[in-house]
C-alpha cells in the first residue's frame, strides 16, 4: 500500500530536527566566509577597447561587406587576439613568468551583437597586471594585425585604467554566503527527512497498530521528576494530618 506524509508531518519532522537543521545552515554560512575570506585569492578586471571600422589598406582591395559579414570578421579576431602569436609578444613586453596558455585563461574577449566594438578583458590577483595586460593585448594585436591579415581597420576605442581603489570581481563574500546558507538549508532538510525515514522505532499507539497489526489495550504515561517530586513534597503531609486525625 502506498504511504502518504502530510503537510502536518512534514511540519513534526522540521520542528523535531529544527536544531540540526539550524546547526548546519550556520556552519555552512561560517565555513564559506572563511574560505572566501581566507583561503581565496582576490582577483581584479580590467578591459580595454577598441573599433573596427571596415577600413581596408591601398594594398588589399577586397570589399570585406562581399565576403563575410562584421560579426565573422570581429569573431576571427576574437581567436587572433587569443592566438599564441600575439600572448608570446605580450609575455615578453611584459616580462612575464607564465606560459601563453595561462596568459589565454586570464584574457576574456567579447562583443555586442552587430557590434563593431570589441573589449579585451584581463583578470589577475594584481590590479596594475591585469591593466598592463588588456592594454598591451590590444596594443599588440593593433600592430601585428596589419601583417597577418593585410589589413590596417582597428583603432583603440579606450585604454584600460587603474582605479585609485580597485574593487576585486572574485570572490564575491555576501554570493558565496547567500549560497552556503541555501545548500546548507537543503542539506539539513534531507538529513531531517533522512533520520526519520530510517528511525525505526516505535513511539505512538498508532505505530503500533501500524506496524506491528496488533491491538493497542492500554498505554503508560510517561511521568516526569516535578510530578514525584510533588508526590513526594504532599506525603508527609497527608500523614501528619492522618497522625493527628487517628490521636484525636
Amino acid at each position: 500500500m502506498e504511504e502518504t506524509i502530510s503537510l502536518k508531518e512534514i511540519m513534526e519532522v522540521l520542528k523535531k530536527r529544527f536544531g540540526l537543521i539550524f546547526l548546519l545552515i550556520i556552519g555552512a554560512a561560517l565555513i564559506s566566509g572563511l574560505v572566501t575570506y581566507f583561503f581565496i585569492t582576490p582577483t581584479y578586471q580590467s578591459s580595454s577597447q577598441f573599433i573596427v571600422n571596415q577600413k581596408s589598406t591601398e594594398s588589399d582591395q577586397v570589399d570585406y561587406n562581399e565576403i563575410r559579414s562584421n560579426v565573422e570578421i570581429i569573431n576571427t579576431y576574437n581567436v587572433v587576439i587569443r592566438s599564441p602569436r600575439i600572448l608570446d609578444e605580450v609575455i615578453n613586453e611584459l616580462d612575464l613568468t607564465i606560459s601563453a596558455g595561462t596568459l589565454r585563461e586570464k584574457i576574456n574577449v567579447g562583443s555586442e551583437q552587430n557590434s563593431q566594438v570589441v573589449t579585451v578583458t584581463a583578470t589577475d590577483p594584481d590590479p596594475a597586471i591585469a591593466v598592463a595586460i588588456a592594454n598591451k593585448t590590444v596594443e599588440i594585436f593593433q600592430q601585428d594585425i596589419g601583417d597577418l591579415m593585410n589589413v590596417d581597420n582597428v583603432s583603440v576605442l579606450s585604454e584600460a585604467e587603474l582605479d585609485a581603489d580597485p574593487s576585486p570581481v572574485n570572490p564575491k563574500p555576501m554570493l558565496n554566503i547567500v549560497i552556503a546558507l541555501v545548500v546548507g538549508a537543503m542539506a539539513g532538510v534531507g538529513l531531517a527527512f533522512l533520520l526519520e525515514y530510517l528511525d525505526n522505532t516505535l513511539k505512538t499507539e498508532q505505530d503500533v497498530e501500524q506496524k506491528l497489526g496488533l491491538p493497542v489495550i492500554g498505554a503508560i504515561s510517561h511521568i516526569k521528576e516535578s510530578d514525584l517530586s510533588s508526590v513526594q513534597y504532599q506525603s508527609p503531609n497527608m500523614r501528619k494530618r492522618e497522625r493527628g486525625t487517628f490521636s484525636g
